[in-house]
């Protein structure tokens, strides 16, 4: 990959920023850096980031995708009041994958848990 200075910012932006930013979160935060940047370079370069491996792209069901530039082995729950997406650590999950294949045939070749609930800040204040 050619290098690019707007691809380094954008980079740089969600690996130090956990909040799971989406691409128009970290189009807001970029252009204090870069103010010259399209949305459009954004969105190309989360999405080629994450292609290439160097972020995690977490699909969020009828919402905005979300980034993660944290890439070892975790997962992820979502506060459903907030909005908030936080790291969760489930451990070994090969147990599923052997549970999976017996059931299915399947073979799993990889997988993003998304646990939903409500974060103890949310619950705090109902």
């Amino acid at each position: 990959m050619k290098y690019s200075r707007q691809r380094e910012i954008i980079h740089h932006t969600v690996v130090h920023n956990p909040i799971h930013p989406t691409a128009d979160t970290v189009y807001s935060m970029v252009r204090t850096q870069e103010p010259n940047i399209s949305l459009g370079t954004v969105y190309r370069n989360l999405n080629l980031l994450s292609e290439q491996g160097l972020l995690r792209k977490i699909n969020i069901p009828n919402a905005s995708d979300r980034f993660d530039g944290r890439l070892d082995e975790h997962h992820h729950i979502l506060c459903e009041k907030c909005g908030q997406l936080f790291d969760i650590e489930l451990g070994d999950l090969s147990a599923l994958d052997e549970q999976i294949k017996k059931e299915s045939d399947f073979t799993i070749t990889g997988y993003q848990v998304l646990l939903t609930g409500i974060c103890p800040g949310c619950k705090a204040k109902h």
